[in-house]
């Protein structure tokens, strides 16, 4: 009887969790796409870019930056070369010499350690009030400059997009993409819910007077990396107001990590700046992860009570629907059967990405 007690129970916290965080999605969606924000801006704006050892993707970006749907002489490109050991600096330098919006800044004398200390000198630099950010290794879609300066010029302090992680074919690249994708759902209900905790620095904007008004960087030197979801903390602490911009033409694209070593690399980094969260962003993750964790793995007690499938077969619906109807909007294309077992390793890689960042320091680059 206690386990059946168990079972009913942990199904209807999963589901009034669930329906809660699909809300919240909906609800942030919808304001994202608001008829009142306008469909473009000829705002003034600055795009900032540290880039440390990138020699192989500065054709790319550059590319891509040259596609954007925004007048040249409305916004600037900021590029910062993090005392790169390659060939980054010369590189960029033979790219951008007869583009005239274009300009590259060598990080000689950071206040700040790491790629915090390289994108605070680039934004002192900015000519603009609009700052957007984003990586070297990114690829952004046309209308993403467009669309944040639409979206800071409505009135938003803060602002972040979607940056899908495109899926090869190795199980790492699955993995990582499938995480980005069920990551990126959270993130935006997390908004749509008035509890934002995270963002992603290739797909990132700010007003640089609300820069300035939390401090900039300077509250965030807890650890090396929190560019992004320190400096939305320092946000949320002083009450400022926090967009999304939800557009696949305003997608910011991006590779996987190219092996195990690196993708373990990168969350192990992610995860020790979620350390440093608001108590209520903690409380809000622990408990959706939990609950999540709980509910799959009742899959292995059905040996006492057959009951116990229940809350396993409510999730898996769930996580199934969630995937299935959003994923396109979320820049990702799964196949059916890959959802299955990506879910399940999803879950999985939970557990050991947290005991990972457990243990050692994280670094850039």
């Amino acid at each position: 009887m206690e386990f059946i007690h168990f079972a009913y129970t942990l199904v209807f916290l999963f589901l009034l969790f669930g329906v809660t965080v699909y809300n919240g999605f909906n609800y942030q969606s919808k304001n994202s796409n608001r008829s009142d924000i306008p469909d473009h801006s000829k705002s003034k704006l600055s795009l900032i870019i540290a880039a440390k050892n990138e020699e192989q993707n500065i054709v790319p970006l550059i590319n891509s930056l040259e596609k954007l749907n925004y007048r040249k002489e409305d916004f600037e490109v900021v590029i910062i070369d993090d005392n790169s050991t390659d060939k980054t600096a010369e590189f960029f330098q033979q790219e951008i010499k007869v583009k005239s919006n274009y300009k590259m800044i060598r990080a000689i004398d950071k206040k700040l350690d790491a790629k915090k200390g390289a994108l605070a000198i680039g934004i002192e630099e900015a000519q603009h009030n609009l700052i957007v950010i984003t990586d070297a290794d990114c690829e952004p879609e046309s209308k993403w400059v467009s669309a944040f300066a639409s979206s800071l010029d409505y009135g938003y302090d803060f602002v972040f997009g979607v940056s899908p992680i495109r899926s090869g074919k190795k199980l790492v690249e699955k993995i990582s993409a499938f995480e980005n994708l069920r990551n990126s759902f959270l993130t935006i209900s997390a908004v749509g819910l008035n509890i934002p905790y995270s963002a992603t620095a290739r797909s990132f904007g700010f007003r640089k007077k609300s820069f300035e008004h939390v401090g900039g960087y300077s509250n965030t030197e807890e650890t090396i990396s929190g560019d992004d979801d320190l400096l939305l903390r320092e946000a949320v602490r002083n009450k400022m107001l926090i967009g999304t911009v939800i557009d696949p033409e305003a997608f910011v694209y991006t590779a996987a990590p190219k092996n195990f070593s690196e993708y373990f690399k990168q969350k192990k980094r992610h995860l020790q700046t979620s350390f440093y969260y608001l108590l209520k962003q903690k409380l809000f993750l622990a408990f959706w992860h939990i609950i999540n964790l709980v509910s799959l793995f009742s899959i292995f007690l059905i040996f006492v009570t057959p009951i116990l499938v229940l809350p396993f077969g409510v999730k898996l619906i769930y996580d199934l629907f969630i995937v299935v109807k959003y994923q396109k909007k979320l820049g990702h294309n799964f196949k059916f059967y890959e959802i299955f077992y990506l879910q399940i390793l999803f879950e999985l890689f939970i557990i050991i990405n947290f005991l990972n960042s457990l243990f050692g320091k994280s670094e850039w680059k």
